[in-house]
């Protein structure tokens, strides 16, 4: 049959082992050195390690291939414990794959295997494991804000910002201190205009999502060597695939012929610094 599935580049690949503990199936082993599907039934190509390859080497294509069977995966899941079953569970429920999430339970109640309950008793579904980055949660804040709003000026002085569309000999990245942020950072950060972007160019990207990386391996390349950028702040949020952008940024500056001085900022989910160094 033909479907999709995941497929690694070799020759891209490191076999760092990243993408092991972010596939809920185990359909991915560390073989000669190299990051291997080791079976095609094993894979439901819904791509949760997609965006925890920080070469970018792993992708879905459409194929033929042999056709997932979940009590198979099952298994193989229910030797590695209950948090596993847990993560796989809510991986299949996240993505919508009622028919195998029915599968996986059922497998459980014929085997006399319980279906994971939480420490604090919600079900095995809320407990995220495949793509921590997509976890759903609402939070309340702890104050909330009495002072009379001010319409705040925006700190971007150009445009375009995302990183498919800028142009590194664009003039205003010219001698710049330039902030690469994910996505998501600015929705985040309450104050990102004021406490990251004042004074300093821009450009966004999402490792995760983000096709043709080494596009941007690229530019940042070019924008240290031609736009000759003098800082490059790497704002990420807090989940496992945003590192994939700091990976890339150092990656593409430690190829670079000039050196510069690199930042690392991390931001939570709710809003907060974790981290803020230079690396």
């Amino acid at each position: 049959m033909k479907r999709n599935i995941i497929t690694i580049d070799s020759e891209k690949c490191t076999g760092c082992g990243l993408c092991i503990p972010n596939c809920p199936e185990g359909a991915i082993q560390i073989i000669d050195g190299k990051a291997r599907l080791v079976s095609d039934l094993m894979c439901d190509g819904l791509g949760a390690c997609l965006g925890h390859c920080p070469e970018g080497a792993i992708s879905v294509i459409e194929r033929e291939a042999e056709a997932y069977d979940e009590k198979k995966v099952m298994v193989n899941i229910v030797k590695q414990g209950a948090n596993t079953i847990a993560a796989h569970l809510n991986h299949l429920k996240s993505h919508g794959q009622d028919q195998y999430y029915n599968e996986a339970v059922a497998y459980l109640e014929e085997n006399g295997i319980a279906i994971p309950v939480l420490e604090d008793n919600e079900p095995a579904e809320a407990c995220h494991g495949g793509c921590p980055g997509s976890k759903t949660m609402a939070f309340k804040k702890s104050t909330v804000s009495d002072e009379p709003t001010v319409k705040r000026e925006s700190e971007l002085t150009h445009w375009p910002v995302q990183m498919h569309l800028i142009s590194p000999n664009a003039a205003h990245y010219r001698g710049s201190d330039m902030v690469l942020a994910a996505d998501c950072t600015a929705f985040a950060l309450g104050d990102f205009h004021r406490d990251f972007l004042r004074g300093k160019t821009l450009a966004i990207a999402c490792p995760k999502l983000d096709e043709g990386l080494e596009i941007y391996a690229d530019k940042i390349r070019a924008l240290i060597d031609i736009a000759k950028i003098n800082t490059l702040t790497v704002v990420i949020m807090q989940v496992p695939c945003c590192g994939g952008l700091l990976h890339l940024a150092k990656q593409a500056a430690g190829s670079a012929e000039r050196k510069i001085p690199i930042k690392c900022v991390i931001v939570g989910i709710k809003g907060e610094i974790i981290k803020d160094e230079w690396v």
